[in-house]
């Protein structure tokens, strides 16, 4: 692939906002923005828009979580709100990303709980914050109603919005002043429809994520990575339908058979090296954040992504 110009695109990358200041009516230590390219990732020095962040992934219940990363943790998982200051305070990540998988138990009722989890990660860290909810259309509404109102006046990037079932995080995003993530099955087609739904129901293009959904690497990463690529081109050609960031997660990559199957001395650089180089990947495709679950991932991601950015690509990771 040749190196572009700014004057070969017509279209640009929207810019989404996560996380409120104390000036913006919010508690978060500062604010992010992502997108605002205007050409592919890491084009010229510096690219335009954004630098690409790193989300920590983490669970409010650590059964659901895998062993590669709740075990390096340790006895922490079983208090959502340390394991939070945790991580921020010791790995740094640039946001955190909670995902509410209490609310997958078999008959969840508990919703009270989920207000009080989201209120005590608040308190528990000033970075700003995705969080992910139910994925049962049966107690969405009330899951990321009461996610919202725990959170409003945040910002937080809400997730997650599916072809299925979009109008419940949608409807608690624009009740409260959040954003949404969007995601479809690595499709750009399935992306744009998705995208044209939302906006639909009246949330506005600037507060829309799009997440195509990141295959582990080995196990349909090299289909994702063409997806997002198709996106970044279609929305750089002029395309608004798609022309908004992208977020994607290694969510898979804990859970392959190389890193199960590791023996639990090697498990660790087993498990950081499968999320690295899917996730840093992703940020040449487009992702303007990606995710990742073993705290051990973060740093070696960010300097990585920090020397690309600059024009100064280094060895040895």
């Amino acid at each position: 692939m040749g190196v572009s110009t700014l004057s070969e695109w017509t279209g640009r990358i929207g810019e989404l906002v996560i996380g409120a200041t104390a000036k913006d009516g919010g508690t978060r230590s500062h604010s992010v923005t992502i997108g605002g390219e205007e050409d592919l990732p890491y084009i010229g020095i510096p690219p335009s828009g954004h630098r690409p962040l790193v989300a920590y992934e983490l669970s409010d219940d650590p059964e659901l979580w895998p062993a590669a990363a709740t075990r390096f943790i340790g006895d922490r998982v079983h208090d959502t709100a340390e394991w939070v200051a945790h991580a921020d305070r010791e790995y740094q990540p640039d946001l955190i990303r909670l995902y509410l998988s209490s609310t997958r138990e078999r008959n969840f009722s508990d919703i009270s709980r989920i207000g009080e989890t989201v209120e005590s990660v608040l308190q528990a860290t000033e970075l700003p914050l995705i969080i992910e909810g139910s994925n049962d259309p049966a107690i969405d509404s009330a899951v990321f109603q009461k996610i919202g109102e725990a959170a409003e006046g945040e910002r937080i990037l809400l997730g997650t919005a599916e072809a299925g079932h979009y109008r419940s995080v949608a409807a608690a995003a624009m009740a409260y002043g959040h954003s949404v993530i969007a995601q479809s099955p690595i499709d750009i087609n399935l992306a744009k429809q998705l995208n044209i739904l939302l906006r639909e129901t009246g949330l506005s293009p600037d507060r829309i994520a799009i997440d195509p959904y990141t295959g582990a690497l080995g196990y349909g990463f090299e289909y994702s990575y063409s997806v997002m690529e198709r996106i970044r081109y279609s929305a750089l050609k002029g395309d608004s339908d798609l022309a908004m960031p992208m977020i994607s997660s290694a969510i898979d990559s804990l859970v392959v058979k190389e890193v199960r199957e590791a023996d639990e001395g090697d498990a660790c650089p087993t498990a950081v090296a499968w999320e690295i180089y899917a996730m840093l990947p992703a940020t040449i495709a487009g992702a303007s954040i990606v995710c990742v679950r073993h705290p051990l991932s973060i740093e070696p991601l960010k300097t990585a992504i920090a020397a690309l950015w600059n024009g100064e690509p280094k060895g040895g990771m």
